[in-house]
């Protein structure tokens, strides 16, 4: 595995054999949404992957299935911290990879990093390789009692589970400032950067721009995604341009961040059409002009992502993760986070200023296609893995 600092010392397997490789995550439809695409680069370059999840229902098995990997179920609660849990998880983990027998495990979100480093501390053989995708509730910034708590307990595990990594894989440079200034990130590990999980510019096609201005926001419905300075910029919007469309699609969710379904009633109340969850968000892009995530902070968003490979402009803040999707003034405009009042001004800007719309929209289209490719973002990953190369015909695994 190649990283900037250097090589592991901990291969994975010998460059050129068939691997066997375990994807690990907390949601299970995120291995088809956001590793899809990787987990058919490495089937089609020949190795055996499993994608492991709590609660994986037919469709998202069956589309595992379909990209060439087998998918098995782990038992994880996203949210809980009770320690039995995690226990039952470490065991049903280590039962699987026995099973299995890994050359490598990539982990992604805090979790699963945690747990599968746990699960891994008796075995020496495999690589670990955690994937950053941002900080999470644990590390956000925040005040409150919850969220103290759960940081104070988070920073020791992620300290001790990075202690077992063979590389870790970072999506923006914030992010590995902010775990290296926490002590999370030991010093003589290898490091590699990548421009988040990337998008499929061909799947999320360049759409035509509806007549009007219209803005959309998909995410969970966090508190810390902005979903409360939304709702408050889009109601002003909406009380002086009453013809401006602004729609919002997603879920409220389990996180002890989640919004109540009193607010959310609010926000729906000052004009924003809830469109829920959607199976496929291409033709909630396509009736969009603008679209709008005020996230405090992300690894990169996926959602800005397909927004731009569709031609849409751009409005986020200024905040790891999302100011890598963003040259501000080019394909999209920059708010400071947690600013209702400046989000409401450049909504305003959008709606006042039309050709913003069509310029800025096709100039993310330019930087999807540029920088956020997905084959392109899997191509740098995987040669930081070590694993860029088709397995060889003469390997004896095969």
């Amino acid at each position: 595995m190649d990283a900037d600092r250097g090589e592991t010392g901990a291969e994975a397997g010998e460059s050129g054999a068939k691997q066997r490789i375990v994807l690990f995550g907390s949601y299970a439809p995120s291995l088809v949404n956001f590793r899809g695409a990787l987990i058919a680069e490495l089937t089609g370059l020949g190795h055996d992957v499993f994608a492991l999840a709590p609660d994986i229902d037919a469709a998202t098995a069956t589309a595992v299935r379909a990209l060439g990997a087998e998918p098995v179920e782990v038992p994880l609660g996203r949210t809980s911290l009770n320690p039995l849990e995690a226990a039952r998880t470490v065991r049903h983990l280590r039962r699987a990879l026995g099973r299995i027998r890994p050359h490598l495990v990539i982990a992604y979100t805090i979790k699963p990093i945690v747990l599968a480093a746990r699960a891994l501390r008796r075995r020496p053989g495999p690589g670990f390789v955690p994937m950053i995708t941002g900080l999470g509730y644990a590390l956000i910034g925040g005040s409150g009692a919850k969220r103290l708590l759960v940081r104070r307990l988070a920073l020791p595990m992620y300290r001790r589970a990075l202690r077992r990594a063979d590389l870790v894989i970072f999506q923006n440079p914030d992010d590995r400032r902010d775990f290296e200034r926490l002590g999370l990130l030991p010093p003589a590990t290898p490091v590699g950067m990548i421009s988040g999980s990337g998008v499929d510019v061909r799947h999320f096609a360049p759409a035509p721009l509806p007549p009007g201005a219209a803005f959309l926001m998909i995410s969970r419905f966090l508190r810390d995604k902005g979903i409360s300075e939304f709702g408050e910029a889009a109601r002003r919007i909406r009380a002086e341009h009453p013809e401006v469309a602004v729609r919002l699609a997603g879920w409220l969710d389990a996180s002890p961040d989640s919004i109540g379904v009193d607010e959310l009633a609010a926000i729906e109340a000052g004009g924003v059409e809830n469109l829920g969850m959607l199976a496929d968000v291409r033709t909630a892009i396509a009736d969009c002009s603008v679209y709008v995530l005020p996230s405090y902070r992300e690894g990169t968003p996926r959602s800005v992502l397909e927004a731009m490979a569709m031609g849409r402009a751009i409005l986020t803040t200024d905040a790891p993760g999302c100011r890598e999707t963003v040259i501000e003034g080019e394909n999209g405009l920059m708010v400071p986070p947690g600013d209702a009042d400046s989000l409401y001004r450049a909504m305003k800007r959008f709606v006042e200023e039309p050709h913003l719309r069509a310029s800025m929209g096709a100039a993310s289209r330019r930087l999807a296609e540029s920088r956020f490719d997905v084959a392109a973002v899997n191509r740098v990953l995987l040669g930081h893995l070590g694993l860029a190369q088709p397995v060889s015909r003469t390997d004896p695994h095969r």
